[in-house]
């Protein structure tokens, strides 16, 4: 059993709140009638361990949680390389980085528009 508890009756989404996708995917939710847990991540950071079961649910690495278009790379070289512990540090100390993710039941899935909301 992970770290992160889930529900077959709500989606629990992880998102930051200045994100304008994030904004667009719970207005899309609540619109649809879909039971939703909302999980600011600037508010409630989330651990390592979490962090590492999310990668796990979605078969990627942790680097692949990070929207490395984010205003925050913007003076990081592209070829600069970080284990994974890096990663890990770099979403806990800038949460804003990190995709929105939602789960439900054993489902997991990055948003990219608000209709994969209904891919969990």
């Amino acid at each position: 059993m992970g770290e992160i508890a889930t529900s077959k009756r709500q989606i629990t989404i992880y998102y930051n709140p200045e994100s304008l996708i994030a904004e667009k995917t719970l207005a899309f939710a609540k619109a649809e009638g879909l039971a939703i847990l909302e999980i600011d991540v600037l508010k409630t950071p989330l651990t390592g361990t979490q962090l590492a079961e999310l990668s796990s649910r979605l078969n990627m690495e942790i680097k692949d949680l990070v929207n490395q278009e984010h205003e925050f790379f913007e003076n990081i070289s592209e070829t600069a390389e970080f284990s994974t512990d890096d990663w890990i540090k770099m979403i806990r100390s800038n949460p804003e980085i990190l995709k929105l993710i939602a789960l439900q039941g054993d489902k997991t899935v990055l948003v990219h528009t608000p209709t994969d909301i209904l891919k969990v």
